[in-house]
């Protein structure tokens, strides 16, 4: 079991961030932005980036939306690991989760997912996101529109866990 310690990024985790992102099969389910859309997200105080490290080596990343808003729901945005397949995605939801309700006066942290991920609706169900409905081609994806599987967890549910 890896040592994983989760942070917030900096501009400098930004090429990993990119290259993780970049990783095959990703183009389909996890989405990129190019350097100047990162850096403004990053410099942006309704964002929030997070780095998974094991010992100094960078893991996973996660990017959140809506960090602190006044509505109280925060997205969980993107989230990618640089070895998949090991349970790893699964502890960096967790870890960013529990951040956002720590931190933050969240009362939902929701999340999309195309429907035929299976293995991430796995690992957000195992730690406690529930599925909520598709919203129908809201997703502008790979020139095409694609439906979302919306899933959420409220605060009460999270520290029921």
């Amino acid at each position: 079991m890896m040592n994983l310690k989760i942070e917030r990024a900096f501009k400098t985790d930004l090429p990993f961030v990119m290259m993780t992102e970049r990783s095959e099969g990703y183009h389909t389910l996890v989405g990129r932005w190019d350097e100047a859309r990162h850096l403004a997200a990053i410099d942006d105080n309704h964002y929030a980036y997070f780095i998974a490290r094991d010992c100094a080596a960078s893991v996973g990343f996660a990017i959140v939306r809506d960090w602190g808003a006044p509505e109280r729901v925060t997205c969980l945005k993107r989230i990618a690991v640089s070895n998949p397949g090991k349970e790893l995605g699964r502890r960096i939801v967790r870890a960013v989760v529990g951040t956002v309700f720590r931190e933050t006066e969240a009362h939902r942290v929701w999340l999309s997912v195309f429907p035929e991920n299976e293995r991430a609706r796995r690992a957000y169900e195992a730690v406690g996101f529930k599925a909520e409905g598709i919203a129908r081609g809201s997703a502008y994806f790979g020139g095409i529109h694609r439906d979302e599987l919306i899933m959420a967890v409220l605060r009460t549910e999270w520290t029921a866990v």
